[in-house]
C-alpha cells in the first residue's frame, strides 16, 4: 500500500529538520521515501510503501515529539475529501460559547467545569448540556449578540480551510453541540454551506433555561455525517471530520480522515491524525492541497 506521510510544522524554519528526522525514522523501519514533496512553506509529503500505517504513525509521532510538527499517515489514494464535517467550539472558533454566555450570567466557573468534564467524556453530553443551559435562565437575549461580537473569533486557518475545500467542490457543514444563534453566524463568517446545532429556549426577552429537543450530541453528529454523505452519493471514506471533544469522536472515527484539533486525550488517542501545533490549514495539507491552491 502506498502511504502519504504529511508533515506540517508550526514554523517554516523547523520543517527541514522535521523532514530529516522523519526520513531517519522511516529508514530505521526499512522504508525508503524518495525526495520530499514540498506542499508549502510549512508542509511536505513523504511517500512510503507499506501496510503498517499505524506503526508508521506511532514511530513518527515519537520521533517528532518536541519538534512542533504534526503528522498524518494515510493511504495515498482518496486523500482529497468531498465533505467537511466540522465541530465549532474550540475547533473552528477559539472558545466555548456556552462558557462565554455563562460569564454574562455570572456562572462561568461552574459552567466551564461541566463543559470540560463533558468534553473529556466524563459526563453524558445531553445531561450536561441541560444542566448548563438551566444555569443561563433569565439571561437577556441581547447578551447573545454581545457575546458573539466580543468573544467569538475564528481560529487561525479556519476560513482558508473551509473556503478552499468549498472552492474545490467539497460540501462544508458545521455541526455543533452548541447553539444555532452562534453556528449560523460562524457558518457565514467561515464560508460553510450549512450548520446544525441546538436551540436555546427563550420567551422573547430572556432565556428560559431550556434547550430544544432532541439534543444534538455525539450520535447526532455521526448522523449528520451519514446523512450528508448519503445525499451527496458519497461514502464516509470521502469525508473529513474534525473536532476536539468526546462528542466529536463518533464522527471522527467513521470519517475517512478524522482529525483531532487541540483535542482532549480521548479524542487524540482515537483520531486518525491530530493537529497540536499547526493551524487549521494543516487539514488542507493532509489532503494534498498545495499552498498555492488555498483560497
Amino acid at each position: 500500500m502506498s502511504l502519504a506521510v504529511t508533515l506540517v510544522a508550526a514554523d517554516p524554519t523547523t520543517l527541514p529538520a522535521a523532514i530529516e528526522v522523519a526520513e531517519i525514522a522511516l529508514a530505521a523501519m526499512g522504508l525508503a521515501t524518495g525526495a520530499p514533496d514540498l506542499l508549502g512553506p510549512v508542509a511536505a509529503d513523504l511517500t512510503v510503501e507499506t501496510d503498517l500505517r499505524g506503526l508508521v504513525r506511532e514511530r513518527l509521532e515519537a520521533a517528532l515529539a518536541g519538534r512542533a510538527t504534526d503528522v498524518c499517515v494515510q493511504p495515498s489514494e482518496g486523500r482529497r475529501k468531498r465533505l467537511l464535517i466540522a465541530d465549532m467550539d474550540s475547533t473552528i472558533i477559539g472558545c466555548e460559547c456556552i462558557d462565554e454566555l455563562a460569564d454574562f450570567a455570572g456562572v462561568k466557573d461552574q459552567v466551564a467545569e461541566i463543559t470540560e468534564r463533558a468534553m473529556r467524556g466524563e459526563l453524558a453530553f445531553e445531561g450536561a448540556l441541560r444542566e448548563r443551559v438551566a444555569m443561563l435562565k433569565g439571561l437577556g437575549l441581547d447578551k447573545l449578540q454581545t457575546c458573539f461580537d466580543d468573544r467569538v473569533r475564528l481560529n487561525p486557518g479556519a476560513q482558508t480551510l473551509v473556503r478552499t475545500m468549498a472552492a474545490h467542490g467539497a460540501r462544508c457543514v458545521l455541526v455543533s453541540g452548541g447553539f444555532t444563534f452562534f453556528t449560523s453566524r460562524v457558518m457565514t463568517a467561515a464560508g460553510f454551506h450549512a450548520n446544525r446545532a441546538n436551540t436555546l429556549g427563550d420567551d422573547g426577552a430572556v432565556l428560559t433555561g431550556l434547550v430544544g429537543e432532541p439534543i444534538l450530541g455525539r450520535e447526532a453528529k455521526l448522523t449528520a455525517l451519514r446523512e450528508e454523505t448519503t445525499v451527496l452519493g458519497l461514502t464516509p471514506a470521502e469525508a473529513l471530520a474534525v473536532g476536539d471533544g468526546a462528542n466529536d469522536l463518533a464522527m471522527i472515527e467513521v470519517a475517512g480522515l478524522g482529525v483531532a484539533y487541540r483535542a482532549k486525550p480521548v479524542v487524540a488517542e482515537n483520531a486518525h491524525a491530530k493537529v497540536d501545533h499547526a493551524d487549521l490549514t494543516a487539514l488542507l495539507y493532509f489532503q494534498g492541497y498545495r499552498a498555492e491552491d488555498f483560497a
